[in-house]
């Protein structure tokens, strides 16, 4: 399989930081062109499934903009310019929950939109996580930290409480990897 090639770039919209809207030739293997693909400018973002060190998972229930009611997600956020993926996992892991992990497991990079781009999501598994001080968070959600049972967050995820798909799929991926690992040690 060959990859699309990009023959130029048109930006539509440049809203800061958080959202370019581009414009894209492209051209298929084939030989097509399609001349006006539109393309999403997002930042790269960690989101972190984190086991403490008594075996609960922290968890926010939340407000987010885009979703209706409440929605249970994992520690996350955006990285800052130059910054790698983990150093921001555990930065924000820090700042908003005022929690530190022993152990880093990474599940992976993942574009957010496989057609738009959309950025990349970095996402973690911390393990051994115990509160070493204050969270100094600057989220502009309503938010209240819980620590869930492993039953307790399965159930939440199964039930849909992990509300956008992203937090959903970082569970999950972050469970799955949690039994992985205890299977090879047994």
């Amino acid at each position: 399989m060959q990859p699309w090639k990009t023959l130029s770039r048109t930006i539509l919209l440049d809203h800061g930081k958080f959202l370019t809207v581009e414009n894209h030739a492209v051209e298929l293997p084939d030989g097509t062109i399609i001349p006006d693909w539109a393309w999403l400018v997002t930042p790269e973002y960690v989101n972190v499934v984190v086991e403490t060190d008594v075996g609960r998972f922290l968890v926010f229930r939340q407000t987010k903009y885009g979703v209706e009611g409440t929605s249970l997600a994992p520690v996350g956020g955006y990285l800052e310019p130059g910054e790698a993926p983990l150093q921001a996992a555990q930065r924000e892991l820090r700042e908003e929950t005022g929690y530190e992990a022993a152990t880093w497991v990474s599940l992976g990079a993942y574009v957010v939109d496989g057609n738009r781009g959309a950025g990349t999501a970095h996402l973690f598994l911390a393990r051994g996580a115990r509160h070493v001080c204050e969270p100094d968070a600057d989220d502009l959600e309503e938010q209240t930290l819980l620590l869930l049972s492993r039953a307790e967050a399965e159930g939440a995820l199964a039930g849909g409480e992990f509300k956008v798909l992203g937090w959903a799929a970082a569970m999950a991926l972050g469970l799955l990897r949690l039994d992985q690992l205890r299977l090879e040690k047994s």
